[in-house]
């Protein structure tokens, strides 16, 4: 009997750690390996793309390209506005771009092809901070919301339900070490 219930327990706290845990991934921009160029029309950026993903502390973006070309610029959001290619936080032309996020809120990129800025060819993403870390709970912050003034800290009552679950893990952790 009790060697069920300690199976149950041990069960449940794995089940629990699984929720709230989440493993870094790698997003291709855009979704394929043609994504970083000029789009064909200004619905089509990749700013929806990136509006449609919920980028994480440690996840990375994957870029693909021809670096005869094009290349992959960070820059501040002044430079991202201005499409400004000099002095960028960092430059990449390897046609393999691979970009960490290692903090949280926003990240501009901008294409080093001559006039592919000016036409659309950037990106905004937003990393969500680390206490909001599971996955899905609710949208992402639109770029859009990263272009004028200071962010504004969701109210989804996300945070909320990661104490619940977070609580609960402690709690069945508590429980099979003191079955155990």
């Amino acid at each position: 009997m009790a060697s069920s219930r300690s199976s149950s327990l041990v069960c449940i706290a794995l089940l629990l750690v699984s929720i709230t845990s989440s493993e870094a991934r790698d997003f291709l921009v855009g979704g394929n390996v043609n994504a970083w160029r000029v789009p064909p029309t200004t619905t089509d950026s990749l700013n929806q793309w990136a509006e449609k993903n919920r980028f994480q502390v440690g996840d990375s973006l994957v870029w693909r390209y021809d670096a005869g070309k094009d290349s992959v610029l960070q820059v501040t959001r002044e430079a991202y506005l201005s499409c400004k290619k000099t002095s960028p936080i960092a430059e990449h032309k390897n046609g393999a771009t691979v970009v960490e996020l290692h903090r949280s809120g926003a990240y501009y990129f901008i294409s080093g092809a001559e006039g592919a800025c000016e036409e659309g060819e950037k990106l905004i993403v937003v990393v969500m901070s680390e206490r909001h870390s599971l996955r899905g709970l609710a949208p992402a912050p639109s770029p859009a919301e990263y272009s004028e003034g200071p962010a504004i800290a969701p109210t989804s009552g996300a945070s909320r339900m990661e104490k619940v679950l977070k609580s609960s893990v402690a709690g069945a952790l508590l429980v099979l070490g003191i079955v155990l």
